[in-house]
C-alpha cells in the first residue's frame, strides 16, 4: 500500500501553490495529481503551468496525473479536456464521464475518479474494459461496501481510497462561495482566494456542519482513515489519497507514512494538523460527520 496526494481542491495564490509542489517533491508520496479539478474560473495556474509543475514532479520521482474538471460547462472546459486527454505525456485522472469517453476512444489508460459513482461491479468491470487501470470509490462508501463490491471486481484494476481530507460531498454549477458574499458567479472577485481550506458553514445552532468551497460542498470535519489500515490491506486496497490542505500538510503526511510501515504515529499530533474535526463516519457505514475509529458493534 502506498500513498497519492490528491488534486488541490481549493483556490491558492500562485506562490502558495508552487510552494506548496516544492515541498511535495521530497514527501513519501508515490504519486501526486495536479490540476484544476473543481471550477474553471480558477486562473492562477493554468494547464501550460500544471504541466509545468508535473514535469518537475516527474523528475522528482512522483508518478504525476492530470486531473481533469468535475463540472464541465463551457467549450473552454472542453477545449482543457481535450489538451489534458492528448497530451500523452501523464496519466490522467478523469472526474466525469465526457473525459472517459475522450480516453476510452484515444486509447489512453486512465484513473476513474470518485465522481464517477461507481457502486457495483459491473459499472467498474465497464470502466475496466474502457482503459482504468486504478479507481477511487465515491467517498461515502463504507468498510462492508467496498469489501462486497472488491469481491467481483474485474482483475487488474487498483483500488484507491480517500482517506485523509474533508470530504467533496457535491458539485453544483451554482457558486456559493460567490452567493455568501451576494455576488453573481460570473463576477465573483476570486473570493474562494480568502478560504484557503474553504468557508466553514455551521447550523442556526452554531454547530460546524459543512464548508463551502466554491461550486464544491464539502465535509466540516476532516475525514481521516489513518487507524484503519489493516482493514484496508484486507480488503484489498492498494494506495491511500490524500487532500491537500493550506497548513501542516508535511505532518500529515509524515504521520500516515509512518502507520503505513508500521512505526507510531502521535494521535494529538494529527489532531492539532487537521483544520477540521476528525471524521470517519462513512467508513463505518454511520453518519460521515461521526468519528468512531472502531468498528462499531
Amino acid at each position: 500500500m502506498n500513498l497519492s496526494l490528491g488534486p488541490l481542491l481549493y483556490y491558492w495564490p500562485r506562490d502558495d501553490v508552487l510552494a506548496f509542489y516544492g515541498e511535495a517533491a521530497h514527501w513519501p508520496v508515490a504519486r501526486v495529481y495536479l490540476g484544476e479539478s473543481v471550477c474553471s474560473r480558477r486562473h492562477v495556474l493554468r494547464l501550460p503551468d500544471w504541466l509545468a509543475l508535473a514535469v518537475e514532479l516527474a523528475a522528482a520521482g512522483k508518478q504525476v496525473l492530470l486531473s481533469t474538471q468535475t463540472l464541465i460547462e463551457s467549450e473552454s472546459d472542453l477545449k482543457t479536456l481535450r489538451r489534458i486527454a492528448s497530451d500523452g505525456r501523464f496519466g490522467v485522472e478523469a472526474n466525469e464521464w465526457g473525459a472517459v469517453r475522450l480516453l476510452a476512444e484515444a486509447g489512453v489508460p486512465f484513473v476513474a475518479g470518485s465522481t464517477l459513482n461507481v457502486y457495483n461491479a459491473q459499472t467498474l468491470a465497464l470502466l475496466a474494459e474502457l482503459g482504468a487501470t486504478r479507481w477511487l470509490p465515491p467517498v461515502e462508501t463504507s468498510r462492508a461496501g467496498l469489501a462486497a463490491l472488491l469481491a467481483h471486481a474485474p482483475a487488474g484494476i487498483e483500488t484507491e481510497v480517500f482517506a485523509y481530507g474533508r470530504l467533496p460531498l457535491a458539485y453544483s454549477a451554482r457558486c456559493f462561495t460567490a452567493r455568501h458574499y451576494n455576488l453573481p458567479k460570473d463576477d465573483c472577485q476570486f473570493r474562494c482566494l480568502d478560504h484557503p481550506d474553504g468557508l466553514a458553514l455551521g447550523t442556526r445552532e452554531g454547530e460546524a456542519f459543512l464548508t463551502l468551497n466554491g461550486i464544491q460542498t464539502q465535509s466540516s470535519g476532516v475525514h481521516t482513515l489513518i487507524d484503519q489500515l489493516p482493514a484496508l490491506r484486507e480488503i484489498g486496497v492498494a494506495s491511500l489519497r490524500l487532500s491537500p490542505q493550506s497548513r501542516h500538510m508535511g505532518r500529515v503526511v509524515e504521520a500516515f507514512a509512518a502507520a503505513l510501515n508500521g512505526d507510531g504515529w502521535d494521535a494529538a499530533a494529527l489532531q492539532r494538523a487537521m483544520p477540521g474535526a476528525a471524521i470517519d463516519g462513512y467508513w463505518h457505514g454511520r453518519a460521515g460527520l461521526e468519528y468512531l475509529r472502531e468498528e462499531p458493534c
